[in-house]
């Protein structure tokens, strides 16, 4: 095929037939809304660096919840905001804490909306780290106990899907013997299973309240800089029995996501995460590009690299435009 008698223009000519020979197809289907949640009643708390995210009561999540389900988003995931926080985060496995009573409200009203919930204590506890801290460092083995613990409470609750995002070595397979055990063996395990040390959560941890109070997290979330160590990190979690794995970020990790896709074949996420909707919603706002189309882009690449569901503050707007 050389020019001129091939055109590869030609196949561009009209909007029609470029959708005739589109590769990849976004859908309302592969999108995940991630939702914040606190205590109180009526609250619709607006996240400064997040615009047009909030830190819901229950009441409010369950109907923001409806409105996700209206769109045909099949499923949201969960983050709490504790009331009170102490150094094992022992609000994030209370029965009755915030995520786990949300998760009971959400069922009652969208019984067929897969919910998905964050299995972490960081959000719980007073340092602000993933796990269990003594002497200044995060212990690996003590907080696998914590995090059973906590992903049995949600799956007690009726969440249909647990997502590990500490990175403790062993987790997945320490949460998997915990939901078996106890009768949950219906209950899937999303694992972040490679989720880097990165700059673009700022915006997330404003929104739960989760900087660390001493140090950073390079102990156990990876090295920016690692690809490989991404393949053995997703190995181990498909070992330990995950279904679904996951890529965190997701823009400035696209080549993960691929080498992820092409050696493995397991259901595939990837998480956009607060930095990257922020630059683009911040830059659209102030007329630097046109957020849509931005956003839509963001979005295709991360599925055209392979994830088959996409983790994003921008679902309901995507939804939006995907629906006609």
């Amino acid at each position: 095929m050389i020019f001129p008698q091939y055109r590869a223009r030609r196949a561009r000519a009209s909007e029609n037939l470029r959708r005739m020979v589109r590769e990849n197809r976004l859908s309302p289907d592969m999108l995940i809304y991630p939702m914040f949640v606190t205590y109180g009643k009526n609250v619709k708390d607006e996240i400064s660096s997040m615009p047009g995210n909030y830190r819901f009561s229950v009441d409010n999540l369950v109907k923001e919840v409806k409105e996700v389900e209206s769109l045909g988003i099949p499923a949201v995931i969960l983050f709490g905001i504790p009331e009170t926080k102490d150094e094992t985060g022992s609000e994030a496995y209370n029965p009755d804490g915030i995520v786990q009573n949300a998760i009971r409200e959400i069922k009652n009203a969208c019984p067929d909306m897969v919910v998905i919930t964050d299995v972490c204590i960081d959000e719980y506890t007073t340092h602000g780290h993933c796990g269990v801290v003594k002497d200044g460092k995060i212990l690996n083995d003590p907080t696998l106990e914590l995090l059973g613990a906590m992903a049995l409470t949600h799956a007690d609750t009726g969440a249909d899907i647990v997502a590990p995002s500490d990175m403790m070595d062993g987790r997945v397979g320490a949460i998997r013997v915990a939901l078996d055990d106890n009768g949950h063996k219906d209950v899937a395990i999303m694992s972040y299973a490679a989720k880097y040390a990165s700059a673009f959560y700022g915006p997330f941890r404003e929104a739960c309240d989760s900087s660390p109070q001493f140090g950073d997290r390079a102990t156990y979330q990876m090295d920016p800089a690692n690809a490989m160590e991404a393949i053995r990190e997703v190995a181990l979690d498909i070992v330990e029995n995950a279904d679904i794995i996951m890529v965190k970020p997701a823009l400035p990790y696209l080549d993960i996501i691929r080498m992820v896709k092409t050696q493995f074949n397991l259901p595939l996420a990837a998480y956009s995460v607060s930095g990257e909707f922020s630059m683009i919603e911040a830059a659209g706002r102030n007329g630097w590009i046109d957020r849509d189309r931005a956003m839509m882009e963001a979005l295709l690449s991360i599925h055209r690299a392979g994830a088959n569901m996409i983790l994003t503050y921008f679902a309901k707007d995507a939804a939006k435009i995907l629906n006609g």
